[in-house]
């Protein structure tokens, strides 16, 4: 097929796709959701945590860390096994009955922003519990906000704001995600063509050397027991890298368990059964085969035809980077205790990003020795992609081994309350 006739067919198959407006009723109807929490009954690919894809899950964020992909070493420290980072949890999901959303709310807001291009800005992280294999994880979430303001990429923007809380089959809380999801016109974002003008990236012999050094210096602190009274305000973590962006990495990424729902990736007859169920999610490509909207994070033809001159990572994969960058500083014997992140570009395929970290605080509070951190994420022309605070918790020469946070109280008794209910409807179901 001549590129004309490619440009042409991908164009055609972009008006039919982007024939759907941000309008002041679905921002209404939407926020009829805010402040409903319902049990998920999404089917994660991974529901249960073992071993094998605790391995898969740090391999896919590019992390050897020995606490997560090393039985033997891990038996060895505190945790004495290996155990699933709880920021996987949000990869992991076992379907959970719940009450419905009142019926006439579901009426009123069925197939709100239907056909409206998403995409995660970033969110905040708060972290509990290890999860270890075994280990059944559940979840509940509802809108907790919607923000609608001007967007220099899309005309105008709605942000909408939700918080996910996930729980291990006892009802302990191990991790809470409050995530931006930012929604705009596809066909706005292209007319506006902002970031068609950005060139590829090229890297030479000598960046790549320079890439390969700071990886060979950026390693797992592993036992190597970092004390809180060792770091001081302005001191600074190892510089690292991720990067540069390939399609390999985002297979590696999916792999590890991401992306699968709601939407799905689908093959043979599944692809057929899910394009029945969601026809506006496949865009025909320039075969003329109907494929995934999502397909934007590796088919670069479908991400110029709204707006942005390349394929481009998942920002969540930045922020699980980040997580990896955050607790291999801290060492087996730290926790990462909370995380907030702002995704302020596009990662693009070939981009690489140069990894910062600055002390800005430290604290003691309830006997809890906690450091506070900011992290950018900078690319190759020299901008600031992420910016994350975080904070982590040490061991301390004074205060002894770090205690693991806890959930606020209501979020553990609405956790409880959750998954009491599940196994009530669960009890009725097998009756």
């Amino acid at each position: 097929m001549s590129e004309k006739k490619t440009e042409n067919k991908i164009s055609d198959e972009f008006e039919k796709a982007t024939n759907y407006e941000l309008t002041d009723h679905d921002i209404e109807r939407a926020r009829l959701l805010i402040g409903i929490d319902l049990a998920c009954r999404d089917k994660e690919q991974i529901t249960k945590i073992t071993e094998d894809n605790i391995r898969t899950y740090a391999q896919g964020c590019g992390s050897d860390n020995p606490l997560f992909v090393d039985e033997d070493y891990a038996e060895g420290t505190r945790w004495g096994g290996v155990f699933a980072p709880p920021i996987m949890s949000g990869f992991v999901n076992k379907p959970m009955l719940g009450d419905p959303i009142p019926k006439e709310i579901k009426d009123q807001t069925k197939s709100v922003f239907r056909g409206i291009h998403a995409f995660i800005s970033g969110g905040e992280w708060k972290f509990y519990k290890p999860m270890y294999p075994g280990d059944t994880i559940y979840s509940f979430s509802g809108e907790t906000d919607l923000e609608v303001t001007p967007s220099e990429f899309a005309g105008r923007k709605v942000t909408r704001l939700n918080r996910s809380v996930k729980m291990n089959q006892r009802g302990e809380v191990v991790a809470e995600y409050t995530y931006r999801l930012i929604l705009t016109e596809r066909k706005k974002a292209r007319e506006k063509g902002k970031n068609l003008s950005i060139e590829p990236a090229s890297y030479n012999d000598d960046d790549l050397v320079r890439i390969d050094e700071l990886y060979a210096n950026d390693n797992p602190r592993g036992g190597d027991k970092l004390f809180f009274e060792d770091v001081a305000v302005g001191g600074a973590l190892t510089d690292s890298v991720r990067g540069p962006l390939t399609v390999t990495d985002v297979v590696n990424f999916h792999a590890a368990g991401y992306g699968w729902v709601p939407y799905g990736l689908r093959t043979g007859r599944m692809w057929h059964k899910n394009r029945q169920r969601i026809a506006p999610f496949y865009v025909k490509n320039e075969m003329g085969v109907p494929d995934v909207a999502q397909r934007l994070h590796w088919d670069s033809s479908w991400a110029q035809a709204i707006g942005n001159p390349r394929a481009y990572d998942y920002g969540v994969m930045r922020e699980h980077y980040l997580y990896h960058y955050l607790a291999e500083w801290a060492g087996d014997d730290g926790w990462v205790v909370s995380m907030y992140d702002e995704i302020r570009k596009f990662n693009y395929m070939g981009d690489v990003q140069f990894v910062k970290g600055e002390i800005t605080g430290k604290r003691v509070e309830n006997g809890q020795c906690l450091v506070d951190i900011s992290v950018s994420m900078i690319n190759q022309r020299d901008e600031e992609t992420v910016r994350c605070t975080a904070t982590v918790a040490l061991p301390s020469k004074e205060h002894g081994i770090v205690m693991l946070p806890e959930a606020a109280p209501e979020t553990k008794r609405r956790a409880v309350e959750m998954l009491a209910r599940h196994r009530e409807l669960m009890a009725a179901k097998k009756a």
